[in-house]
């Protein structure tokens, strides 16, 4: 098993086909929408190949060290929509194939007026864990 991170960015190579902004949609789109997303998930713990997901607030701000006994430097929150990650969904897959399986049902999710969003998702395996150095 491998697990991969499918990151739900505010954009992607190309508008999604249903490229209508989620703040423009009915609470009904956006409830069928939700309930895609829970039923997906749940359809994934059931198969054992669940292993996180949230959706992530608008707001936030880089952060970074700025040396010893300093504050961190903090920029923001200034971030673009285009910089934005809506959301994460972790999963335990067989293989890389399956992953981008699950990414394109993911992807199909409705949204303004029923129809699949055809969003672009990010596929990111976890880094495997670095070898022990032995002498």
């Amino acid at each position: 098993m491998a697990k991969y991170l499918l990151l739900k960015h505010y954009r992607g190579g190309k508008a999604a086909l249903n490229d209508v902004p989620m703040d423009r949609w009915t609470p009904e789109e956006v409830d069928a929408h939700l309930a895609y997303m829970s039923e997906f998930a749940a359809r994934l713990e059931e198969s054992g190949e669940f292993v996180d997901a949230q959706a992530l607030a608008p707001e936030g701000m880089w952060v970074r060290y700025d040396g010893k006994d300093r504050p961190p430097v903090t920029d923001g929150p200034f971030a673009e929509t285009k910089d934005l990650i809506a959301g994460w969904m972790a999963i335990d897959v067989d293989s890389h194939e399956r992953a981008i399986e699950l990414a394109g049902e993911l992807s199909a999710a409705p949204a303004a007026g029923g129809e699949p969003l055809g969003e672009w998702l990010e596929v990111r395996p976890f880094l495997d864990a670095p070898p022990t150095v032995t002498e």
